[in-house]
């Protein structure tokens, strides 16, 4: 039985790309490892399926999430023993609570990786993921009480605002926590993720980190996902793995869109160096 390690972000933020990563650094397969299997690797703590033991019989569709966040702290410890040294566990859930339950049990976790993404980008992102407008998806992550839908595929994963979730997670430092900027990852992989092995502690081998680089880059991803699709794909999307690539807004967010922006998440923005020198001079 091991402790839960998180894998923790806001919605398209770079989450499914580290574990695509550290499936092929700690598994090190031959070959690269297929996009469907990535659950053989890292749970997801919103599958029902770690929910239905304690639902009475009931589909996870027809719980109320007041009766989810009851459960939660339970199904987060059954996914300790799935293996027997430390789990990697996906959320999207901010760090806090819902309906008087904690939304990671602390109890079971022995640490956290957090990627951050600029929110000017996650917009287009989410958009497409959920099939919103991108004015819908500028309301959608300022929203206090959002969360992600309760259907058969997930249960209900609770995010708040996109500033709520980044500052839930950042605010205060900690040794069992790494945060990381998706767009460091992007432009800087080998730092990057050399920075993940160093923080699990495993001995420095840059010939298996560039072979995980390799594996799990944007441009394997997206040709599995083309020859044979992606179950985590949205319904909302033709694709899973859009584009690969930073500043993703300069052409598609007009300037009244990222003045939005800005003016709901400036604080955190600032914080991880995403507000445009246009808008710091306005």
């Amino acid at each position: 039985m091991g402790r839960l390690i998180w894998l923790a972000s806001y919605p398209k933020s770079g989450n499914t790309w580290m574990r695509a990563f550290l499936h092929n650094l700690l598994r090190n397969p031959p070959k690269p490892a297929g996009i469907n299997e990535l659950d053989q690797f890292c749970l997801s703590e919103s599958k029902p399926h770690w929910y239905l033991p304690y639902s009475e019989g009931r589909p996870t569709e027809g719980l109320s999430l007041a009766e989810i966040m009851a459960i939660r702290p339970r199904v987060q410890q059954d996914m300790t023993r799935a293996f027997p040294d430390s789990v990697f566990v996906k959320t999207h859930n901010f760090l806090g609570e819902s309906h008087g339950y904690p939304l990671v049990n602390q109890a079971v976790t022995a640490g956290a990786i957090y990627i951050v993404r600029n929110p000017l980008d996650v917009t287009l992102s989410a958009a497409d993921h959920f099939g919103l407008t991108i004015d819908q998806a500028i309301d959608f992550m300022a929203l206090p009480g959002a969360a992600t839908v309760n259907d058969a595929r997930n249960v209900p994963e609770v995010l708040g605002t996109w500033s709520m979730h980044v500052k839930s997670w950042t605010q205060q430092p900690h040794p069992a926590l790494l945060v990381l900027r998706y767009e460091d990852m992007l432009t800087r992989p080998a730092d990057s993720f050399g920075r993940v092995i160093s923080f699990l502690r495993l001995p420095p081998d840059r010939a298996r980190l560039d072979r995980a680089l390799r594996f799990s880059s944007f441009k394997e991803l997206s040709k599995q996902e083309k020859k044979g699709g992606f179950r985590e794909r949205s319904q909302n999307s033709r694709s899973f793995f859009r584009v690969g690539k930073p500043d993703q807004w300069r052409e598609a967010l007009t300037q009244d869109q990222i003045a939005r922006i800005v003016e709901r998440h400036g604080e955190q923005m600032r914080r991880f160096g995403y507000v445009p020198e246009e808008a710091a001079a306005g």
